[in-house]
């Protein structure tokens, strides 16, 4: 993957904020408790005719559109959510759509808050084999499968999308980032910690399901603590080595924006020391897979890297998953 290049960034989050005293009410807790428990403060939710697509088109547009190219240089364009539009077709073949990025290959992945790290990884993986541009997205609508009165789940999660386009070498503008290294994990025996019951094959939402809430999005909490704070150090370690760069030479990282307490306690073992850590959670939340996107278009827009630095992204979610990208600006 030496010679693929992110070429630019983008992200698009809804318009309605929403606070954490609004998001709490219907959940029993106010929004000094949320902020206590998570460092989120608002969130932001999608209005009643947007679609998971609809603000990834618009991150994606914002991407191309940093990377000096246009919907028609596209051969790619892959889409990490685990709310989509529909169960079928893909998500992505509506973007593909709506950007009129007629001669590009559309497809979903579904890492859950990993998807975009994995997205990234297979759209890599194809333009080293045969070129082109690809536009990799990140998005979800979380909002929409959330019971409103479950306080483990309803503070965390808001909506938005995060793009990134690839390529092979430089881009118009001569600028971005070379992916340096991907490592990809799944550990399926704890896929239980993070589900929707209801709504595939093993169990239809019909009335039953429906009746027993069983179409919402359910997490054990504390054993979601556990992986994180238990694996990630870890795993963080394992990448940098197969990777063949030190903790201290990373000068950036940009971690999924889960949990703001969470991440405190996760990263007390992540010893990263010349490392500056990246955060959108407490004005966007747990955009679930826009979330890496998210917040790296966030800190490349303000100019935060330097030709030279090593960003580490982190990815962890449902699945149980986790994902490392390693970038050189």
């Amino acid at each position: 993957m030496s010679d693929i290049t992110v070429l630019g960034t983008g992200a698009y989050v809804p318009e309605r904020i929403v606070s954490s005293d609004e998001v709490g009410a219907p959940a029993g807790v106010d929004g000094d408790w949320i902020i206590r428990k998570t460092k989120i403060r608002q969130r932001r939710w999608a209005a009643p005719g947007q679609a998971t697509s609809d603000l990834a088109v618009a991150a994606g547009r914002t991407a191309l559109e940093a990377a000096g190219l246009s919907a028609g240089d596209l051969s790619l364009i892959v889409v990490a959510t685990s709310t989509p539009d529909r169960p079928q077709p893909p998500t992505a073949a509506y973007v593909q759509q709506q950007l009129g990025a007629m001669s590009a290959a559309a497809f979903d992945v579904n890492a859950v808050c990993s998807g975009s790290v994995f997205a990234l990884s297979v759209a890599a993986s194809m333009l080293a084999r045969r070129g082109g541009h690809a536009l990799v997205i990140g998005a979800d609508v979380y909002s929409r499968i959330l019971d409103p009165t479950d306080r483990r789940t309803v503070i965390l999660f808001g909506d938005g999308a995060g793009a990134m386009v690839l390529g092979t070498g430089p881009g118009p503008r001569g600028a971005g980032a070379r992916i340096r290294h991907i490592a990809l994990h799944t550990f399926g025996e704890l896929s239980d910690l993070i589900e929707v019951p209801a709504g595939g094959s093993r169990r239809p939402a019909d009335r039953a399901a429906l009746d027993d809430g069983a179409q919402y999005f359910a997490m054990q909490g504390r054993e979601v603590r556990r992986f994180v704070v238990e694996q990630l150090p870890q795993l963080t370690k394992e990448f940098l080595h197969e990777a063949g760069v030190a903790a201290e030479d990373i000068a950036h990282f940009v971690p999924h924006q889960a949990n703001g307490v969470m991440l405190d306690t996760g990263l007390e073992d992540l010893v990263l020391p010349r490392a500056t850590t990246h955060l959108t959670l407490e004005t966007y939340g747990n955009t679930g897979s826009a979330s890496v996107p998210i917040t790296l278009d966030a800190a490349a827009r303000r100019g935060a890297f330097r030709t030279g630095d090593l960003v580490l992204l982190a990815g962890f979610g449902g699945g149980m998953s986790a994902g490392f990208a390693l970038l050189q600006w």
